[in-house]
Order: C-alpha cells, then sequence, then structure tokens
C-alpha cells in the first residue's frame, strides 16, 4: 500500500479494526479545533490578500511584473480562502448535525429512564383493586352527597303540619 493511501485510509484494515469509534463529545471538540484552525488560516490569508493588493499598489505602473505577480498571489489566496469558506460550512453543518444527534441521544436514553420507571413503579398497581378502589371512592361521594342533603334541608320547626 502506498504512503498517500496509508495515509488517507488511516493505515489499512487492520490498523482501523483496533480503533474504537470516538464519542460524541471528542469528535466535537475536534470539529471545534478544526474550525479554528481554519478560522486562523483565513485571517492570515486576508492579511496576505490585503498585503499583496497593497504590493501591487505599490508597483502600480512603476513595475507592472511585480504588480502583476502580486496580482496572482493575490488570486491564489482568494482561491484558498475560498475553498476554506466552503470547507468551514461543511464542518460547521457536520458539527451541528453531531450535536443534535447526540442530544437525541440523550432525550432518547432520558425517555427509556422514565419508561422503566414508570414501569416499575405500576409494577405494584392491580387493575381489578384500582376498580374496586375507584367504585368505593364513587360510593363514600354518594354517601357524602346524602348526608350533605339531609343537613342542609330545611328541618320543619314551626311549621304547621296539614291535617
Amino acid at each position: 500500500m502506498s504512503k498517500i493511501s496509508k495515509f488517507f485510509k488511516g493505515g489499512g484494515s487492520a490498523a482501523s479494526k483496533g480503533r474504537r469509534a470516538p464519542s460524541a463529545q471528542e469528535a466535537l471538540a475536534r470539529l471545534r479545533e478544526t474550525e479554528e484552525m481554519l478560522s486562523k488560516k483565513q485571517e492570515y490569508l486576508e492579511t496576505r490578500i490585503e498585503r499583496e493588493l497593497a504590493l501591487a499598489r505599490q508597483h502600480g505602473t512603476k513595475d507592472k511584473r511585480a504588480a502583476l505577480q502580486a496580482l496572482k498571489r493575490k488570486k491564489r489566496y482568494e482561491k484558498q480562502l475560498s475553498q476554506i469558506d466552503g470547507t468551514l460550512s461543511t464542518i460547521e453543518f457536520q458539527r451541528e448535525a453531531l450535536e443534535n444527534s447526540h442530544t437525541n441521544t440523550e432525550v432518547l436514553k432520558n425517555m427509556g429512564y422514565a419508561a422503566q420507571a414508570m414501569k416499575k413503579v405500576h409494577e405494584n398497581m392491580d387493575l381489578n383493586k384500582i376498580d374496586d378502589l375507584m367504585q368505593d371512592i364513587t360510593e363514600q361521594q354518594d354517601v357524602a352527597q346524602e348526608i350533605s342533603d339531609a343537613i342542609s334541608n330545611r328541618a320543619g320547626f314551626g311549621e304547621e303540619f296539614d291535617e
């Protein structure tokens, strides 16, 4: 296997089998590091572009060859800057997708824990016992209503009886 293919493929299948997949936090950290590195490269290229433009203006009509060389370098730097912009967009998209995936995984885990907890809570509940309890409650509420009605009815004190 050539050195270039080893570099891009990670050294072959035996080496890749021994590796474990990175965690979401590790991958996010690496993506952020890459973003920072590319941002610094962007700043560097922007200053180089400005410097080349100033150099081209300085040489202007006096030294056309030097001015053209400066403009060519500026164009190369702009092309690199454009490529870095595209790469940064791709990395940002991947980082956001990974963050969303990690969030969804955590939500799913927590929902699983909640489902297990609910299952444990409902383990000791019997549907027949619940029905019996609800009937008892209904009966007691009916009794309480009858008592309340009996108390709230006016007593016949002072009324005359009809013969």
